[in-house]
């Protein structure tokens, strides 16, 4: 059988706004996007029995048209008439259910994958325009690096790299509904200074200034998730307590992140979390660095 190895990277948000609920359901967002080292590993077979099979680490995932996976695998099949098929193991290590883009992700590299073995020659545009279809991080997964995202999250705008730094993520042992956090959120009701000041994480990003960028990080949709889940704020006050330039929680939840100018600083945030005094706090810890 043919193989093609892949990594599918999650992603944090370094500033999340909500603009608007729209008529359609979807709301209006600004947001910028980084990706991060952490990542899914993804083996993908070409095989002549016909059909989407799909195996993972993890019991409780999906197998089936369910998977956002098997549903990017479909969309290239059909569109293009493949009739061999495709078998799909994955190695899930991204927190699911986490608001790090983990199924958003690992369907951005079915359809990267897909594209190349059967020699399609889709461009990465044409791939972000398919993706879309299957969610709102799909095309920013496709990206990859640091972006802006507007529209419901299909407008995504380069931008500079984020600077070298160490990332500490921590999922506590919730899992966020994004339905419900968005369904809980009520824009028009919030004050002007709920709203995260995306433009000035922009600034910095263009001025290579990390403390800065940690200085102006924000998540409206904490509005929601701080009220039902303690879990968040004390995850935050523990990094910010090792030495973190900055602590939010990403998308909806319910991943926390810290970030670090110093590497041994978040060695001992992580090991505290993970190993140490403080890991009741969080059931998946992982130190990491963006992508690049």
């Amino acid at each position: 059988m043919e193989l093609l190895k892949l990594q599918a990277y999650g992603k944090i948000n370094l500033s999340l706004d909500v603009l608007r609920k729209r008529e359609d359901g979807y709301h209006d967002v600004r947001m910028i996007m980084q990706t991060v080292k952490l990542h899914d590993n993804i083996d993908l077979y070409r095989t002549k029995r016909p059909g989407i099979e799909i195996h993972t680490n993890l019991s409780f995932l999906p197998v089936n048209e369910n998977n956002l996976m098997y549903k990017a695998a479909k969309l290239i099949m059909d569109e293009f008439h493949i009739e061999d098929g495709v078998r799909l193991d994955l190695k899930k290590v991204i927190p699911v259910s986490a608001g790090m883009a983990g199924g958003s992700t690992d369907a951005a590299s079915v359809l990267y994958g897909m594209n190349r073995m059967f020699g399609l020659g889709l461009t990465d545009a044409e791939l972000r325009a398919r993706g879309v279809t299957l969610g709102a991080d799909v095309p920013f997964c496709l990206m990859r690096g640091t972006a802006l995202s507007e529209g419901i999250g299909e407008i995504l705008t380069p931008l500079p790299k984020l600077p070298h730094c160490s990332i500490v993520l921590a999922k506590p042992g919730i899992s966020v509904s994004t339905k419900l956090v968005y369904t809980n959120l009520h824009v028009s009701e919030l004050p002007p200074e709920a709203h995260p000041n995306v433009d000035r994480v922009i600034t910095a990003l263009e001025q290579q200034d990390l403390k800065a960028v940690a200085d102006n990080m924000g998540n409206i949709l904490e509005t929601v998730t701080s009220r039902s889940y303690p879990e968040i704020d004390a995850l935050k006050e523990k990094m910010l307590s090792f030495g973190a330039l900055n602590s939010m929680m990403s998308g909806s939840g319910s991943t926390v992140f810290g970030i670090f100018d110093n590497a041994a600083k978040a060695k001992l945030c992580y090991e505290s979390l993970r190993f140490g005094k403080d890991r009741e706090l969080a059931k998946q810890v992982y130190l990491t660095e963006p992508w690049r």
